[in-house]
This record gives C-alpha cells, sequence and structure tokens, in this order.
C-alpha cells in the first residue's frame, strides 16, 4: 500500500509516516504544500493520500479535489483534531473516504488507512445524507448575497458529490476556471454551514 502524506506540521507528517512505514506501508512521499502535494501525487499516484485541513497555500478539501480529479482512484482521507460535524462535512466536501483522528490510536489509525485504501468508504450513508442535507439548505435559504449565479451553479454540484472535472464537463468550464470557483464557493460553504443548525446525533463515521 502506496501512502503520500499531506500535513502541515513536520513532526506530525515525518511522526506520521514513521507509523505508516512501521506498520508495512509504503510512504512514497510527504509535503506541506498543497501545490507541490497536487504536483508529486499526480506524478506518483499513490493508492491513498492522507491530507491535512489547513496548509500554507491551500486547504486539505481543495486538494483531494484536484487528486480525485486527476485520478478517481486515489483515495483519500482528511486528517482532523476533532470528530464532529465539521469533519465530517469537510469529509463530504472534499470527496474523501472518511477522516482520521489525529488522536488515533495507532493501531485504529493504521487499519483505517488500510480499509480506506481497499476502497471502502469509512463514513456511514446516512452521515453523508444528513451533511449534505445541511449544505443543500444553506443553498437554498442563502443564495443572493453568497455567490454569484455561477458560484451557486458550482455550489450545487459540489453538494451532490461532483468532482471537479465533472463540473467542468457539466458547465463547459476549463480546468483553470473551475478551480478558482471551486476554491471560492468551498469556503463560503464551509464557513456559511459552520454557522448553521449542528447535523442531529449520530453524524459520526462507520465504527472501526
Amino acid at each position: 500500500m502506496q501512502v503520500f502524506v499531506v500535513e502541515g506540521h513536520e513532526l506530525v507528517r515525518l511522526g506520521l509516516s514513521d507509523l505508516l512505514e512501521d506498520e508495512g506501508c509504503e510512504v512514497v512521499g510527504g509535503s506541506a504544500s498543497a501545490i507541490e502535494a497536487i504536483r508529486d501525487i499526480a506524478h506518483l499516484r499513490p493508492d491513498i493520500v492522507i491530507l491535512d485541513g489547513h496548509l500554507s497555500d491551500g486547504t486539505g478539501v481543495e486538494v483531494c479535489r484536484m487528486v480525485r480529479s486527476i485520478d478517481p482512484g486515489i483515495r483519500c482521507l482528511m486528517l482532523t483534531s476533532f470528530d464532529d460535524e465539521n469533519a465530517l462535512r469537510r469529509a463530504v466536501l472534499a470527496g474523501a473516504s472518511g477522516y482520521l483522528l489525529k488522536e488515533a490510536g495507532n493501531h485504529r489509525l493504521v487499519n483505517r488507512v488500510r480499509r480506506a485504501a481497499a476502497g471502502e468508504t469509512l463514513l456511514a450513508s446516512g452521515s453523508i445524507a444528513r451533511a449534505r442535507a445541511q449544505l443543500s439548505q444553506v443553498l437554498s435559504h442563502r443564495r443572493p448575497p453568497l455567490f454569484t449565479a455561477l458560484e451557486w451553479q458550482v455550489a450545487s454540484l459540489i453538494v451532490q458529490g461532483l468532482s471537479n472535472r465533472e463540473i467542468g464537463t457539466h458547465l463547459v468550464l476549463t480546468d483553470a476556471v473551475v478551480t478558482g470557483l471551486v476554491s471560492s464557493v468551498l469556503a463560503t460553504l464551509d464557513a456559511s454551514a459552520s454557522r448553521s443548525t449542528p447535523l442531529r446525533p449520530g453524524f459520526g463515521d462507520v465504527q472501526a
């Protein structure tokens, strides 16, 4: 199993890489930069990418969406400090297989990486549906001040689960235009959803 680690903090990135190597995984690369990560992942084509949420030049959500457009076969897991609705929503927006807690035990963390790399989705279908319903509610109530007409179309397609490439095909837009629109929409959509009504209890992912 080949893994690529995208993490802004070097000590965390190296520690996670060492843990995965000790458990028999092959860590083929790592980066603290969104731009470098996209470039290297496109070249290396690992089985799975582990992504920190916040990077110096972008977000893990943006990188995940770019990676999934480059190669849908590459699985992604978001790395987070909190097991909450925000982590779930960002995983859904990214099109990730799930998320990993930084504080999770070593065995559980590696087990989840292996399961995701094997093609398993670590988010319960009901949780994904609730997250999308919350995001759709934000779109339905706040379209005029939040988005232009084109941004609203892009936001709607993101919530439906379309990748950047699929959005470009659907709206007949270039990759560069889609990338810019998605970046802007993700920031607005995530911030707006964070201020709305929380998800119902039971949002969590599939049990280990």
